[in-house]
């Protein structure tokens, strides 16, 4: 174990997941409120790397000032949702979009310019304008109804699929976890036998996003930044990849008891462990 205060000083910025390393379903991880603190008042660049497209990154800046943490402002976020954002603009110039989500996800469609249409208000029968569909959130839409609806809009339609948050599950509290979007979309991918469009960690675009959104602050190499995340298949595996040294955390989807054996299992291997991103 590594005290995450010891490592502050050794690196020029710090990239942070959001769910099991900020905050859970509980509110703050107890102590980060000191860490984000830290990094202000010396001025070190923090961003929050995360795959939730659930909202937009004004509203998740809402959030954390309704926890207690101001500081986490719109623009130190960096979400999976800007990346779908982005491809729907370049590669979706017309039509409906079809989304599985809440209605405030919708916020990343509306804003390239696109109809947003969920899934719940589609007609099979008059699906011919439905140009592309984007999985956002795990909520917003019934499982059963919905999901069959999907399915067989993607057996009669031929058009992108794009997955906006590529996690399996999330911590929810303690040991448990809850399904997220990442995984639905696995499903469904494995029942129409086609390759959907994935953006987030630990795929390198959310990586690069959030790394030339610093280098247009400073000069700034990756062996300079610490990727902090809870997850080794996606936060760790990603940030190792792109070159960052990274730091797993013991606060979300990675427990303290399995640490070992995980490691040891999936081969990947974070800088640090440490028990939590508090100093």
């Amino acid at each position: 174990m590594t005290p995450f205060a010891s490592l502050i000083d050794h690196y020029k910025a710090v990239f942070f997941d959001a769910y099991g390393v900020l905050k859970n379903a509980h509110g703050l991880i107890p102590g980060v409120d000191r860490t984000i603190h830290a990094l202000i008042q010396t001025e070190k660049p923090f961003y929050v790397l995360t795959n939730d497209a659930s909202r937009s990154p004004e509203q998740l800046a809402e959030s954390y000032a309704r926890l207690g943490l101001p500081l986490v402002t719109a623009d130190r976020i960096v979400s999976s949702g800007m990346l779908a954002r982005e491809y729907l603009q370049l590669k979706v110039s017309h039509g409906t979009v079809a989304y599985l989500g809440t209605d405030t996800s919708a916020h990343y469609i509306e804003n390239a310019d696109l109809h947003a249409l969920p899934i719940r208000d589609v007609d099979l029968n008059d699906a011919a304008d439905i140009t592309a569909l984007v999985l956002l959130d795990d909520e917003g839409f019934d499982w059963n109804t919905d999901l069959n609806k999907t399915v067989n809009l993607l057996r009669q339609r031929n058009i992108p699929v794009i997955v906006a948050n590529t996690d399996a599950t999330y911590p929810v509290s303690g040991n448990r976890v809850a399904v997220a979007i990442g995984a639905v979309a696995d499903m469904l991918e494995r029942i129409v036998g086609k390759q959907f469009i994935r953006f987030g960690k630990p795929d390198a675009q959310l990586f690069m996003f959030a790394y030339d959104l610093l280098r247009e602050r400073m000069t700034i190499g990756k062996n300079e930044i610490l990727m902090v995340g809870d997850t080794l298949k996606s936060d760790i595996l990603g940030g190792n990849k792109f070159g960052f040294d990274t730091a797993l955390v013991l606060t979300g989807n990675t427990p303290a008891e399995d640490v070992d054996l995980r490691i040891k299992a999936t081969g990947i291997i974070p800088s640090y462990v440490c028990e939590s991103a508090a100093v």
